[in-house]
């Protein structure tokens, strides 16, 4: 694990939201979240360090500690400012490119980088391309055929000098105030990667652009987080990322043409390196918005994820299921008399198991009911989600067949197409489409990626992509 070097003195993490404190019998304590989700007793010393609030200052060994193990978990997350961290000067801009104008992204550079290298990815006009990126002072690698995204990364990648490297796309626009909040994090030094959030352009225009403003791939959301596999956030794209140079090699996998970013942090979270996304830095992207660009990219990022299953194995799949979450939704998937007080019973009796492990707590039973209810109704949303995207091929040869499918399927188009609407439409106040543009895109956009899921899997002969895993499993 690459976690030499110590936190800042000064520097604060404070809980993440999600984070629950349970009372213990003996007057201990205990946290539940992080990611992936887990529950840790304090010992008296970090109760007291953390005492009854929800954030912990760095000021001494105890605290260090406390803090480290926060942060490595998941359980927490830095509050800025965060003293200690690099400059601009560190920084060095790699943009690949090939046959876009960079003016609005070069505009939005700060002038006191460490350096500025565009990657020229064997567009047709070179000298004028050369001609824009001089003015703004940094220089141009040609690659005279077309090597794709990756190749031209790890060239910009090669040539940087600086100790950190910026990966920016050529459609995307910084915001005012986006690099320092990055930068920051790095005064931790186990931290190896971090990444902004990825907004919409404005004016946003259009349904599906209304929609990609809320429910873009590429927006991980409003709350900061640990990237972890199998997590709330379990990637970030490389249309932004800042990285340790020492920490990515040779960078991404040029064999990659798709989701060769996903691809690298996978392989940074497995030498135990820490990554984080800093959602209060944000890159505007020029979101494709055109009803065929559009689908044609969705089901572009879906075949990735055959090649990504088969590199890392249990880290990429539809559904995270234990045993019993699995047997309770298959209960309630029958549509019988019987699924509902079934997948009661099989709740009740995984409840009952749990609160022998949670005997430390006051009410074990309470809190293992509650855990029990939580694990059902997440369990739920991955199957909906899975029936909808990853295996609509599947759900959409039952319905001929049978009614309960047909109801199953449409039931969970709805509620699941709402639900998703109701989690994200504050995302971008300025867009906010209405629930019916959202579900009908939501439905398109599972429709296109799980196409380009089938399509990969058949090209690689490996259904790994398609495979629920249980929590334990790698």
């Amino acid at each position: 694990m690459h976690t030499t070097g110590a936190l800042p003195d000064g520097m604060r993490v404070t809980l993440d939201r999600r984070v629950r404190r349970l009372a213990g019998r003996d007057g201990g304590a205990a946290l539940l979240g992080g990611a992936p989700p887990k529950l840790v007793h304090l010992t008296a010393r970090a109760q007291a360090v953390l005492g009854d609030g929800d954030t912990v200052t760095v000021a001494d060994p105890t605290s260090r500690a406390l803090a480290r193990t926060l942060l490595d978990s998941g359980f927490a997350h830095p509050a800025h400012p965060i003293p200690g961290g690099p400059g601009p000067g560190e920084v060095t801009v790699v943009v690949p490119v090939k046959d876009r104008p960079l003016d609005r992204l070069l505009a939005a550079l700060p002038a006191d980088l460490g350096g500025l290298v565009v990657v020229d990815d064997g567009g047709a006009d070179p000298a004028g391309l050369a001609a824009t990126v001089e003015a703004a002072h940094g220089r141009v690698i040609r690659h005279e055929t077309p090597r794709g995204p990756a190749a031209a990364r790890n060239a910009g990648l090669a040539a940087a000098t600086t100790p950190l490297v910026m990966f920016l796309d050529s459609d995307v626009v910084p915001q005012e105030g986006w690099l320092d909040p990055l930068l920051e994090h790095l005064a931790d030094p186990a931290v190896a990667l971090v990444a902004p959030r990825i907004v919409a352009l404005h004016p946003v225009r259009g349904p599906i652009a209304r929609y990609e403003a809320v429910r873009s791939s590429l927006d991980l959301g409003p709350h900061p987080a640990l990237i972890v596999p199998r997590s709330r956030v379990a990637y970030v794209p490389s249309a932004a990322m800042l990285v340790r140079r020492e920490a990515v090699g040779a960078g991404f996998d040029e064999d990659m043409h798709v989701a060769e970013d996903v691809d690298l942090v996978l392989r940074l979270h497995a030498e135990g390196r820490r990554l984080r996304y800093e959602p209060a830095a944000r890159v505007a992207h020029d979101h494709r918005t055109s009803p065929r660009a559009w689908w044609v990219r969705k089901a572009f990022y879906g075949t990735g994820a055959a090649p990504l299953a088969r590199r890392h194995r249990g880290a990429v799949p539809p559904m995270v299921l234990s045993p019993w979450t699995a047997a309770a939704c298959a209960a309630l998937l029958a549509q019988r008399r019987w699924s509902v007080p079934a997948a009661a019973v099989v709740t009740g009796l995984a409840a009952e198991r749990l609160s022998r492990k949670l005997s430390r707590l006051q009410r074990p039973r309470l809190s293992a009911a509650r855990l029990a209810g939580l694990g059902l109704s997440g369990a739920g949303l991955q199957v909906a989600n899975a029936l909808l995207r990853h295996h609509w091929p599947l759900a959409a040869a039952l319905l001929p067949l049978s009614r309960r499918a047909r109801r199953a399927v449409l039931f969970a188009a709805v509620v699941e197409g709402l639900g998703d609407w109701w989690t994200h439409r504050g995302h971008d106040p300025a867009a906010r489409p209405g629930p019916v543009t959202h579900l009908v895109a939501h439905r398109l956009d599972d429709v296109a990626y799980g196409t380009g899921l089938w399509w990969g899997a058949w090209k690689a002969r490996d259904t790994a992509a398609l495979l629920p895993v249980s929590p334990g499993r790698k």
